[in-house]
């Protein structure tokens, strides 16, 4: 099942409890067609909550567009980087990410704490490999 253009913006629920110490991964809806890989350039929709406060921090959703980034390549955070490879067109993840791989000691301006878990729920919205980003007018 291809990205949905129909698809509303995710609710994350507050978890209260304690932030887990890995990288946490788990898949709403798995998509279909062939998984990102890291080199790959994506597009995809999310939605950011700082785990502390249960806050929305950002939103692609918001902007009425997905962001676009090649994965493996240190464009957006580790969490990121690792979370998405695997994912399938169409699919939903959440990723439940430490402080060490997202924004550590110093945070991310006023919006993210130092030392912050983020939570994030991901749309794939498409996936190309490298040398194909044509369709997103790269090279």
């Amino acid at each position: 099942m291809p990205f949905d253009p129909n698809t509303t913006k995710p609710e994350i629920d507050f978890p209260g409890d304690t932030p887990p110490a890995e990288l946490l991964i788990e898949d709403i809806t798995e998509g279909e067609g062939r998984a990102a890989e890291a080199g790959d350039t994506v597009k995809a929709h999310y939605v950011g909550v700082a785990w502390s406060t249960g806050e929305e921090f950002d939103a692609s959703w918001n902007r009425g567009a997905p962001l676009d980034f090649q994965v493996g390549v240190g464009q957006v955070i580790q969490g990121w980087d690792q979370g998405i490879v695997g994912m399938k067109p169409g699919g939903r993840r959440k990723l439940t990410i430490p402080p060490e791989l997202g924004y550590g000691a110093r945070g991310a301006g006023g919006a993210i704490g130092p030392n912050e878990t983020l939570i994030f729920v991901v749309d794939l919205v498409s996936t190309a490999k490298p040398g194909a980003g044509s369709a997103f007018g790269l090279r």
